[in-house]
């Protein structure tokens, strides 16, 4: 039997925590096991599982709940970050990062396991937030990372939240934005993010069905729209 994956109560962090309240109703429970594995939240038959990171640790855990239970999978993506450093004089400072997340920053997550979204008993919850990210020094960082590292993440505001029920909905997102034919270049324009993203994006479009390879231009691939039932 696979052997509990959940984060427990005391290791998790703020922004883990907050979410967790947020989406537990009355009668609800948590750190239920289930199936070998630990659940975040049980209302009823469903599961609810909050997801901070990649999801790379969700892909043997993931499918066998799915087997049996629907879930929702909760992912938070922040619109806005502040960050929090210890300053002179033991004053802690605040100051907005310049980088903005997009519901679109969930490809980096999802392409880990792009065939289980479309999954008939998977909902993926993407949640816009605004968020304060706690650093502390940190030698072992280099200078490129200014020798600081994130201690956790507190949450300050949800904005929105995209209900996503299967590759097809994300690809709606970004359809009126791509010509015909395009490539990964094309895709990341579309999101207005890095060339990186986009590929992601191919991806798990591709894996997905949604999209299929229709050439190259030079070492680049070309997609188009998969026709429907292909």
């Amino acid at each position: 039997m696979a052997q509990p994956s959940g984060i427990g109560e005391l290791n998790e962090r703020s922004l883990h925590r907050a979410l967790k309240a947020l989406y537990a109703v009355p009668g609800s429970l948590t750190e239920q096991s289930i199936d070998g594995y630990v659940a975040d939240i049980v209302i009823g038959e469903r599961i609810v599982e909050i997801h901070t990171g990649i999801f790379w640790p969700l892909k043997r855990k993931l499918p066998r709940l799915l087997a049996r239970h629907p879930v929702t999978l909760v992912h938070p993506i922040a619109k806005d970050r502040y960050l929090v450093k210890p300053g002179s004089g033991g004053r802690m400072t605040r100051r907005k990062s310049p980088k903005h997340g997009s519901v679109f920053g969930i490809f980096a997550a999802i392409a880990s396991i792009p065939t289980l979204v479309g999954h008939p008993n998977l909902t993926l919850e993407i949640v816009i937030t605004v968020e304060e990210e706690i650093r502390v020094p940190d030698e072992r960082r280099n200078r490129r990372r200014g020798g600081w590292t994130a201690l956790d993440r507190h949450l300050v505001e949800v904005v929105e939240v995209h209900r996503i029920r299967s590759m097809g909905d994300l690809f709606a997102m970004l359809d009126p934005r791509l010509p015909d034919e395009f490539t990964t270049s094309d895709l990341a324009t579309a999101m207005a993010s890095s060339r990186r993203l986009g590929q992601q994006a191919a991806f798990c479009f591709r894996e997905a069905g949604v999209t299929e390879i229709c050439g190259k231009i030079g070492n680049a691939l070309v997609y188009q729209r998969a026709e429907p039932g292909a």
